[in-house]
């Protein structure tokens, strides 16, 4: 798992690095073809590919120039590469291969949870810090990770996965025991992880464009309202947190 985890970890950098020098918001974040990598090592390789996440983007930050946004970034991809393989376990044993249009449905599912979640995240962190309003970055990042990830994931699954399969390299294969899940409140996870998500993003751009505001903290009066989102926010991604744990 460890050797997953930086394989992980270097392939996701390799591809994140040349295209810096397509930055979508200049020292943030930038066109990511590399944004299938994650999801399809969760499908793979489990926990090793959402470590393999975390430590990639860090790694690809260092060539962006590392700040104090970039600490939400990491844990954004650790939930980017947690969440793809968490839902699908918890709700099927079928490999994670779009054959048909219930899996196609389920897959789409998944991948745009796991691309909102990554969003939510660094769009509420850097947010509260006052860099970018959410309503960019929040967005951004999610339409960025779910197009690339939604387009190009199923392609690299459809040849990876079958040969991962064999060569028994696979989580499930690697740590069967620890793989398993059968918990009496994975429904009740998902359920939760599925409602999180939409709703923070909800949240998220309606505080932001100032449509939304909590009394307790003042209202948005121009620049990020980083106070209203940090607060705002916080019990969404909370939500997120707990419906994560009960997968």
């Amino acid at each position: 798992m460890v050797v997953l985890t930086a394989m992980s970890a270097s392939l996701y950098a390799a591809i994140l690095i040349p295209f810096k020098v397509l930055p979508l918001i200049p020292g943030v974040t930038e066109f990511r073809p590399a944004n299938a990598i994650p999801v399809v090592c969760s499908f793979l390789f489990g926990p090793a590919g959402a470590w393999g996440a975390a430590i990639g983007n860090i790694i690809g930050d260092f060539f962006g120039g590392l700040g104090p946004g970039d600490l939400f970034g990491f844990f954004a991809n650790l939930l980017y590469g947690l969440v793809p393989y968490k839902m699908w376990q918890a709700f099927t044993d079928a490999d994670p291969l779009p054959r048909s249009l219930p899996t196609w449905a389920a897959f789409v599912a998944v991948v745009a949870l796991a691309a909102g979640s990554c969003g939510l995240i660094v769009g509420w962190g850097l947010n509260l810090l006052g860099f970018i309003p959410f309503s960019i970055l929040g967005n951004i990042v999610f339409f960025n990770n779910f197009v690339v990830a939604g387009f190009l994931s199923p392609l690299l699954l459809l040849a990876l996965y079958p040969r991962v399969k064999r060569a028994r390299l696979r989580y499930v294969d690697i740590l069967p025991a620890a793989a398993v899940r059968r918990g009496r409140l994975r429904w009740l996870g998902v359920a939760v992880v599925t409602v999180a998500v939409p709703l923070g993003y909800a949240v998220g751009n309606l505080i932001s464009a100032g449509r939304l505001s909590l009394p307790v903290v003042g209202a948005v009066h121009g620049g990020t309202g980083a106070l209203q989102i940090g607060v705002g926010l916080l019990p969404v991604i909370a939500l997120l947190l707990f419906g994560l744990s009960l997968l």
